[in-house]
């Protein structure tokens, strides 16, 4: 009952903000915008979405290994593909999260090196991009000229970095109560992998740059979206935008972001001194080129052996490595 309860009220959160964010768009003027070439420029947003989701492949296959839980690149790109239609479809914009991780555990790498992967993997992304809207800071307070919009995104972005880089220092304090108590025992272990993924010569510098590029591959794909209505915004101003907002949509309170995505979008925009309507228009086709996606994620789902052999086989997955 408790879950359904949060599914409604994630549901009502999504309906709600979407409801005061449309009342911004005319849907009429944004249909009529979307010509012939805008479909070539939203098909190129949705061909860039497969590559930022082969890139996010590549830096889980490098974290997989060291939470012993190795993946093939075509097993991986699989997985990943299919969760892109479970966070369309879960209550949350990270829903896909739980069903790689019954994947990979129903696929022989036992629950606790599957949790720890994707674990893993989510607090490196998530460090990445506190770093890559860090490192534009300086060009968003000149853009970002509203006092309370500056102050609200500061604290954002220290509040994610503190997370982040907290999360790295419990890996390396010496005290052996982190180890040994069960509330921050699997926490420690996951802190010691991401540090020893981080800052090893063998996967640290490759995990860095593909983290970067993941989150550099959104701002590609809302710069389609962009191109595609032909918004007055540039690329500069859509880079130091969207990072923030990706951030905020990434707490699980709605259904696949939508809502809280657009939401902030147009409040984004109208701390910028934008069009805060463009803001929500740029949001709802980034929105769309996602859920593209995962309707394929959805038919690879359907056709995969995975959902074959569900009910029919049971997981037998060792509980640890």
């Amino acid at each position: 009952m408790r879950r359904i309860l949060l599914s409604a009220l994630k549901i009502l959160v999504s309906a709600a903000l979407l409801y005061l964010s449309l009342r911004k768009v005319d849907l009429h003027d944004l249909a009529s915008r979307i010509q012939l070439g805008s479909l070539g420029w939203l098909a190129l947003a949705i061909a860039i979405t497969f590559l930022q989701i082969f890139l996010g492949v590549l830096r889980w296959r490098e974290i997989g290994v060291e939470c012993g839980a190795p993946l093939q690149t075509s097993q991986a790109m699989r997985f990943n593909v299919i969760g892109t239609f479970f966070n369309q479809t879960l209550p949350s914009s990270i829903g896909g999260d739980a069903v790689r991780l019954w994947l990979v555990a129903r696929n022989g790498a036992g629950w606790r090196a599957a949790t720890y992967s994707i674990f893993v993997d989510r607090a490196v992304g998530l460090i990445a991009l506190a770093v890559v809207i860090g490192a534009t800071l300086p060009w968003s307070y000149r853009l970002i000229s509203d006092f309370h919009g500056w102050t609200a995104l500061l604290l954002l972005d220290l509040a994610a970095l503190c997370a982040g880089f907290g999360f790295l220092l419990i890996g390396v304090l010496p005290w052996p109560w982190l180890k040994r108590w069960w509330g921050t025992h699997h926490i420690h272990a996951c802190a010691v992998i991401a540090n020893r993924v981080l800052f090893s010569r063998a996967h640290g510098l490759k995990v860095a740059v593909l983290s970067v590029l993941i989150h550099v591959m959104a701002v590609v794909i809302a710069w389609c979206v962009v191109q595609s209505i032909a918004a007055p915004v540039t690329f500069g101003e859509i880079f130091q935008l969207l990072p923030p907002v990706m951030l905020i949509t990434m707490m699980p309170i709605s259904i696949a972001g939508w809502g809280v995505r657009e939401a902030t979008m147009g409040l984004a925009f109208g701390y910028a001194g934008l069009a805060a309507n463009e803001g929500v228009n740029i949001s709802l086709l980034f929105g769309a080129v996602s859920f593209v996606v995962g309707v394929f994620g959805g038919l690879v789902w359907i056709l995969s052996p995975e959902k074959a052999a569900k009910g029919s086989e049971p997981i037998e997955a060792p509980v640890s490595q």
